[in-house]
Parts: structure tokens; sequence; C-alpha cells
């Protein structure tokens, strides 16, 4: 019988992971609690930078003071677009982190009961430590949200080329930002089979196509309003679907 492709196995993980979640009643105050946390951080924090953008790129641009009023108004108007549009994504991008982190001990819960459903936690899994994984799960996504903004402006750069900016560069920031997502979405079940971030990057890149079935579908669930919040515990529940999937049980 012919296989499916990876990506797709990649994307009916996310999927599958989505349907148990919801067809689960015992899960939703473990997986929404986290999310609305984690929300209401992010939009306190893009609100406060809105609100200060004025005096922020007043800072920035004070070479401007001696221009004359529309040039200094139409520099510092393109300054403030730019770095509002640059804090809403660097939210996008954290959101799964910050989330994560708030939520260690809730999605920890949500993981093992799925590793539980689906035949067994794995065996020698280390003691749960719930402060030190929140720790840990803080240090990972500072990380790797470093490293996606890192890759950001790389492609930020690259958006910049005319042609190759509107068809390449779209497509290759949805393949980087799914495939750090599935990174994120698949560490509390990897790190209980003994898989730190550097063996958990290693594992995902030698499984690419997976990962990305899974990622960028997760990745277009985010962009729909509301869709992480609603989605993100279902992505942990697929995350460890695909966890199993690369590991075994």
């Amino acid at each position: 019988m012919r296989r499916r492709p990876q990506l797709l196995d990649g994307c009916l993980c996310l999927v599958r992971g989505l349907g148990i979640f919801a067809a689960t009643p015992g899960l939703w105050p473990l997986g929404l609690v986290p999310v609305v946390l984690a929300l209401v951080v992010l939009i306190v924090v893009v609100v406060g930078l809105v609100v200060a953008l004025p005096a922020v790129v007043g800072a920035l641009t004070p070479f401007a003071n001696g221009w004359n009023p529309t040039d200094r108004d139409a520099l510092r108007l393109l300054v403030e677009v730019v770095l509002a549009v640059g804090a809403l994504w660097l939210a996008m991008v954290s959101y799964t982190a910050v989330a994560l982190a708030i939520g260690q001990p809730f999605y920890e819960a949500i993981s093992r009961r799925i590793d539980v459903r689906e035949g067994g936690l794995p065996v020698g899994e280390p003691e749960p430590r719930p402060w030190r994984a929140v720790g840990r799960a803080l240090r990972d996504g500072v990380l790797l949200v470093a490293l996606t903004t890192g890759l950001g402006l790389a492609l930020l750069v690259l958006g910049l080329v005319p042609l190759l900016g509107q068809t390449v560069v779209p497509v290759l920031g949805a393949c980087v930002t799914g495939f750090f997502l599935s990174v994120e979405l698949t560490s509390i079940a990897l790190e209980r089979r003994g898989l730190g971030l550097g063996d958990r990057l290693g594992l995902l890149w030698r499984h690419r196509l997976l990962a990305l079935g899974f990622g960028v579908t997760a990745f277009l669930l985010f962009l729909v309003p509301l869709g992480a919040v609603v989605g993100m515990p279902g992505a942990v529940a697929g995350g460890t679907l695909l966890a199993r999937r690369l590991t075994g049980p």
C-alpha cells in the first residue's frame, strides 16, 4: 500500500490532536487557562509599546528635529509603522513560547494524558519537576524567539528585493515559522523522552517534511482570529502525537 506523504502525515497529527482535545471536555480547563493568560500578557505589552511609540520614535530620530515638519512627520510615521509591524510579528512568533512557559504544568498534564491514551508513557521517563520544567521552557523559549527573530530580520531584508519579496519570501517565512512552531509544540513530549533543545532541533530537521506539515498547518490556524487561543491546547496534543510518530512510544 502506498504511504502517505510526510507533509500530509504532519498535518494530520495536528488535525487529530485538535479532534482529541475537542472531544475530551476534561482537558478544556487545562488548555484554555494558560492561552488566555498568555494572550493578556502579550496584549498588555503590545498596547504599552503602541502608547510609547511616539516617545520611542522621537528618541530614535533626534536628527530629524531640524527638518521641515512634513519631512520629519513622514519619516517618524514610517518608523512608527515599521516598529508596530515588528512588534506584532514578534508577538505572533513569541506567543507560543509565552503560552508554553506560562502553561507548562497544564500542557504537561495534557501531553501525558495523550501519551497514556495512545499506548502509554515513555519507558524511563524522568521524574516530573514542574518548576525546573518552567525554567527550562522560559530559557528555550528565549533562545527560539531570538533565533526566529534573527531569521525574520533576514527575511525582512530579502522581502525588499522586487519580485522575490512578493513570491518566495512569504513562503519561506511560513516554512521558517512553521518549523519552529513544531519545535515548540513537541517540546513537552520530547523533553519527557530525554531530548534537549539541540536534540529536538536535530530530530525535527531530519524529519523536516513531517515538521513542516505539522508546523505550517499550525501557523495557518494561528493566523485565524482567536485561532491561537482556541487551537493551542489541541496543537500541544498534536505535538505529542508527532513526538510519538518521530520516536515511537
